[in-house]
């Protein structure tokens, strides 16, 4: 007679510690499902417009916050990724097929390139990816007859099993539609993290020296996180295109690449929920300046609606702050402030202060 000894290690691998965050996850994705009945169509196609940026800085944060590398040209993948879906729909592909099709054409364009960039670090790999973007604004007025050029060119409205999933017919669907790209998109994130790939992005992160001791290729696993964050920002890409309906170039401009290393950076760097809190931040800042510049004119008198580099600025002081007062992000302050009310009373000010910050690019590798 046989007998097998089982251990706790020979469970099933959870992403959840216990049930409660199950709950929690359950409960959070249900509300957003519902978000539809709940509020009206103009905070729905913000909340959708978040959902977008969520998405794109996911992929960014996997090559930040998780590979410790850096890119300040990712928006040429969004273009990557909208132009390739926009341009295959046009061509009579259903969605099914151009979606992941504009992820893999974003995966591998990001993945060769990597090949010789990824041998580069710091400041040297931002201005690679900086003059990747500037190429790939000139391959899409280049391929006009493709791309349209100039002139911009139209995402079709997306059709699944004979539903329309329009952005402007049907929002609600459309919401729909990009709640399950990112559900499913942070679920594979998650467990990619916990994968021996994902391990190796993490100690390639840490140390390439103790990653290369590990017998790590460093050059491959780089190479690798930036293909796969290329291949995610290339779905927001094609979502962002049909969210706006028709585009240029000029949408996917180098400010998109800076908002999303706001995204990432303010978020919070190292966290997947990060790029969430982040997406809230860039797409709510907007409209509450656009709250304020109404109450200043209706209240005070004061016309600040023409004041050019508001947005900017106000951006840039929220990004200083967090660098010098919050390294950590809006998800960093939201640990701290958990583990502050699980350790009352016992919980003292400079707790954290010796707590470390992802991405030190000056170290010595």
């Amino acid at each position: 007679m046989k007998v097998i000894f089982k251990t706790s290690y020979d469970r099933d691998i959870d992403l959840h510690k216990d049930g409660w965050s199950r709950a929690r996850i359950a409960a959070l994705v249900a509300v957003l499902a519902a978000l539809p009945f709940l509020v009206g169509e103009y905070y729905l196609a913000e909340a959708t417009n978040t959902l977008i940026w969520a998405l794109a800085g996911m992929g960014l944060m996997l090559l930040v916050g998780h590979s410790g590398q850096v890119s300040l040209g990712h928006a040429a993948f969004l273009a990557i990724g909208a132009y390739t879906d926009a341009a295959l729909m046009n061509a009579g592909l259903p969605f099914l097929v151009t979606f992941p099709a504009a992820a893999l054409a974003a995966g591998l364009f990001g993945a060769l390139v990597a090949i010789p960039a990824v041998r580069m670090s710091g400041i040297y790999l931002a201005i690679a990816t900086l003059a990747l973007f500037v190429i790939v604004e000139e391959m899409v007025i280049i391929l006009e007859p493709i791309t349209g050029g100039v002139g911009g060119i139209m995402a079709p409205a997306i059709e699944i099993a004979g539903i329309n999933f329009d952005r402007y017919a049907n929002l609600d669907h459309f919401y729909w539609l990009c709640l399950t790209v990112v559900v499913l998109v942070t679920w594979g994130y998650a467990n990619l993290l916990r994968s021996p790939t994902g391990r190796s992005f993490l100690a390639v992160r840490d140390s390439e020296v103790s990653a290369r001791a590990l017998g790590i290729n460093v050059t491959r696993t780089r190479a690798l996180a930036f293909g796969l964050s290329c291949a995610m920002t290339g779905l927001a890409g094609a979502l962002m295109g049909h969210y706006i309906a028709f585009f240029n170039y000029e949408l996917f401009s180098v400010f998109i690449s800076i908002n999303l290393l706001l995204v990432v950076t303010i978020g919070g760097l190292g966290f997947i929920q990060g790029a969430f809190f982040g997406a809230i931040l860039i797409t709510a800042v907007p409209q509450l300046i656009a709250i304020l510049r109404g109450v200043a004119r209706d209240s005070l008198g004061l016309d600040i609606g023409g004041m050019p580099g508001l947005d900017t600025m106000l951006f840039a002081l929220i990004l200083v702050g967090f660098i010098i007062y919050e390294p950590t992000g809006l998800y960093g302050r939201w640990l701290k402030t958990k583990v502050w009310f699980e350790l009352f009373p016992l919980a003292r000010r400079d707790m954290f202060r010796r707590q470390k910050s992802y991405l030190k690019t000056e170290r010595q590798k």
